[in-house]
């Protein structure tokens, strides 16, 4: 395999904002206040098969977005449109303000991605593969190559030949190449896809890392308990609609309650206090608990509406749904599987 060959088993920065000398990590170029990806009205039709369906969304500055959809939602397509590997059936994408329609160099310039498993030399060592990136992507320092094998903990390794790497330790290998040349935004497609718990939790280590370095994350994966403990946002697509988006900790609220155990009172009673508190939202009886949909903050008030009517509540507990409960909730196709 040619080093030409290298340049494009990984989709990343062929120009940088990296200054020589500058140490590399934390060192990204201004990029300004505006998102750094904007997918405005994309659709993707194939025929009489309609991937993408009009999906809109941003990927905001150092922020961690999570990608989640049931296999067949469009979310390998949407991301093929962003790379400028797929073109839109109509719809645009902006990339740093800039359309990427007529400017293909604005990807290679701010994004990297692994798609697949990006390929190395097996004879190579881990640090003599990232050279052989850099050479490709050319002005990338050494001490760029030295940061990154830091930043992914390879350092200690870094002498080791690639075909002695375990699996993980390629996957991260791979992260490193995508940022030798500091791109804003880095996608990741299911990074942790084969990976043994501790694999997997080495590279859920590394995904917040780079939003504190500066770099913005598209993280598509099934592993929803992954996403919902590195993302700062969340967007879960269905039949390449966006069904809803947020904050991790709003949409988990989305899904929670608040239980009430009253003991020795009538339920009824109970459910007729509390409906008269106003932030209240609905209260319903389930095995004897009192199910209230109110926002979290809402015990004391809770407590006070039960105390007045001398009624007193044995328990008054906060209750959250997993991203995977709102996940299945919203998709609502249990015959689909969760892996994209």
């Amino acid at each position: 395999m040619s080093i030409s060959q290298v340049e494009h088993q990984s989709v990343s920065s062929a120009t940088s904002g990296h200054v020589p000398g500058t140490s590399g990590i934390g060192h990204l170029a201004s990029r300004g206040d505006g998102p750094i990806l904007q997918a405005i009205g994309l659709s993707k039709q194939f025929k009489q098969f309609v991937a993408v369906d009009d999906l809109s969304f941003d990927v905001r500055q150092g922020e961690v977005l999570g990608f989640l959809g049931p296999n067949g939602a469009g979310k390998s397509t949407t991301v093929g449109m962003i790379l400028g590997l797929i073109k839109p059936s109509s719809g645009s994408v902006r990339i740093m303000g800039t359309d990427l329609a007529g400017n293909s160099a604005v990807v290679p310039e701010n994004i990297g991605a692994i798609i697949e498993n990006p390929a190395f030399y097996p004879y190579l060592s881990g640090r003599d593969n990232l050279r052989a990136h850099a050479l490709a992507a050319g002005n990338v320092p050494e001490s760029r190559i030295d940061d990154l094998l830091k930043l992914v903990n390879l350092h200690e390794r870094s002498k080791d030949k690639f075909k002695n790497y375990s699996l993980g330790m390629k996957q991260r290998l791979g992260i490193a190449s995508t940022l030798l040349t500091e791109p804003g935004l880095v996608i990741l497609d299911e990074p942790t896809n084969g990976l043994d718990p501790a694999g997997q939790r080495e590279i859920r280590e590394i995904i917040p890392r780079l939003a504190e370095e500066g770099h913005s994350v598209l993280l598509a994966s099934h592993m929803l308990h992954e996403v919902e403990q590195v993302s700062d946002r969340v967007m879960i697509v269905r039949r390449g609609k966006l069904i809803t988006e947020g904050s991790v900790d709003d949409m988990l609220r989305r899904g929670g309650y608040i239980e009430v155990i009253v003991p020795d009172v009538d339920p009824e009673q109970a459910m007729r206090a509390l409906r008269r508190v106003p932030v209240v939202e609905q209260v319903t009886l389930e095995e004897g608990r009192l199910i209230v949909v109110a926002p979290d903050d809402s015990g004391v008030a809770i407590n006070r509406a039960l105390i007045e009517q001398n009624m007193f509540a044995g328990s008054i507990t906060s209750k959250h749904s997993s991203l995977e409960d709102l996940f299945l909730e919203m998709t609502d196709e249990p015959s689909e599987s969760v892996k994209s």
